[in-house]
């Protein structure tokens, strides 16, 4: 048994001094200031004076061991859950992939196979789909039985779907009982535009990534997604929302009565376009997809937060070396788009977030914790510091100070994005169902994770 005496307990609604009972696996008491209790005989004591106790948080956006782009992600499911688990978080869901000519059972097999060799987190998967057929209608309520409650659709790419598709997508799932997040961008603007820049010959610019992927086309995409989900009477996820024009999409879409909830990632949060302007080839360690914004679109999209028009903060996490980047070193197209960022989110969101008045504790517990693991179907076993449920605590010195850097990542990636960032708020431990995970960034109790089979998602977040 362990008691973690003398900490700030925080939840999504409240923050409160208390102490919190650990047997096992799970939290049997959570003990106010004030209120009377024994602390049993033989029980652990950890002194947690002046620290903050979060919910182990939940990346709900990671993609692990995926083959991508004429390459894989260096991060497989051992290294990615190590990376994870060191930052705070106790659960990630990993983008599950049906590759064109497999059914969706195959699919989620293939997933279980890469983390078989070893979790360090809990973990879970959405199932993307890009085969769309008669028999994958049928193995979406297969998924359902097996506790994978949530899927992705993709608008562009070559795992691409017609909107005939995804519009039949959506009903099945709303007759299943299931939501869908979608990577919003049209693809044809995207094309037309890429076809332009090799005609002018600039195809060794980096900057040509973020020229040819511009908000409008992630905007245009999320109307006509919703617009789907609209007539589908289906809820739907937007996933790493990252412009203004996209947020003012949704917003319109609420007031026409759309069950949408947003996800957008730290990178949209903290970095922008002009790092795509760096001299050189540099500027790829950013190339992702969608591409870095504006300043304008990170102070909107803080704004949002704050207000709870966004609900959950994600990672994206899809790390290449700088090595594999160089695939488009004479093609902007083929840089392998992703970055790492699962390591960073916790101590990057509270001190950006939290540490700079943009959002409060609360509101960082519950975009980190809480609505992910309400939205995606885990809580109240995840998400949430409180008797019965599992006992993932994240302790963070909100006093705590350190620098991101490469040398001391988990992750396989060889640079980190945020490189030289000051940080305010460390994470000191992290406790996954009760034993000791991490401790000051690095891993101290490898591989406890296991598969947790989550129930339909709670759309009324």
């Amino acid at each position: 048994m362990i008691c973690f005496k003398g900490g700030t307990v925080v939840s999504a609604k409240e923050s409160f001094p208390a102490d919190v009972l650990v047997d096992g696996e799970r939290i049997v008491r959570v003990i106010r200031a004030g209120e009377q209790a024994d602390i049993p005989a033989g029980a652990e004591v950890i002194d947690v004076t002046g620290k903050l106790l979060f919910p182990g948080f939940i990346d709900a956006h990671t993609h692990f061991d995926l083959h991508v782009a004429g390459t894989v992600t260096c991060d497989d499911f051992a290294s990615g859950t190590a990376a994870a688990i060191a930052g705070g978080t106790t659960m990630i869901i990993d983008m599950g992939t049906q590759y064109r000519g497999e059914t969706l059972r195959e699919g989620m097999r293939n997933w279980l196979d890469k983390a078989a060799a070893g979790v360090s987190c809990d973990f879970s998967m959405h199932m993307s789909i890009t085969d769309w057929n008669e028999e994958a209608r049928l193995q979406c309520q297969d998924m359902m039985d097996e506790g994978i409650t949530t899927f992705k659709v993709y608008m562009t790419y070559d795992t691409q779907l017609t909107d005939k598709e995804i519009f039949e997508i959506l009903q099945r799932l709303r007759e299943v009982g299931a939501t869908t997040g979608c990577h919003c961008e049209n693809a044809g603007m995207i094309d037309a535009l890429r076809e332009e820049f090799m005609k002018d010959h600039r195809a060794k610019e980096v900057r040509s990534h973020y020229l040819t992927r511009p908000a409008q086309a992630e905007a245009e995409a999320i109307h006509r997604y919703l617009r789907l989900a609209e007539v589908a009477d289906c809820p739907v996820i937007d996933v790493h929302l990252t412009c203004e024009e996209g947020l003012n999409e949704i917003r319109e879409a609420r007031k026409r009565g759309v069950r949408i909830y947003a996800e957008t990632c730290p990178q949209y949060l903290t970095m922008d376009d002009s790092l795509y302007e760096l001299p050189g080839f540099e500027g790829a360690k950013y190339v992702i997809a969608p591409p870095l914004r504006k300043k304008k679109d990170q102070d909107a999209l803080w704004a949002a937060i704050a207000s709870g028009e966004i609900q959950t903060v994600c990672t994206d996490h899809c790390a290449f070396t700088t090595e594999q980047k160089k695939l488009g070193i004479d093609d902007f197209r083929k840089i392998p788009g992703g970055m790492p960022g699962v390591e960073t989110r916790g101590e990057v969101m509270f001190s950006e977030g939290v540490v700079k008045g943009r959002i409060t504790k609360e509101q960082y517990c519950a975009v980190l914790s809480e609505n992910v693991a309400r939205l995606y179907g885990c809580y109240p076993g995840k998400g949430v510091i409180a008797e019965g449920s599992d006992a993932d605590i994240v302790v963070l010195n909100p006093q705590g100070k350190k620098t991101i850097s490469v040398k001391s990542q988990v992750s396989k990636c060889d640079y980190a994005p945020l490189e030289g960032t000051q940080i305010t708020g460390t994470i000191e431990q992290v406790f996954l169902r009760g034993k000791k995970a991490a401790e000051d960034g690095a891993v101290v109790t490898p591989s406890l994770g296991r598969f947790i089979r989550r129930h339909p998602p709670d759309v009324a977040l």
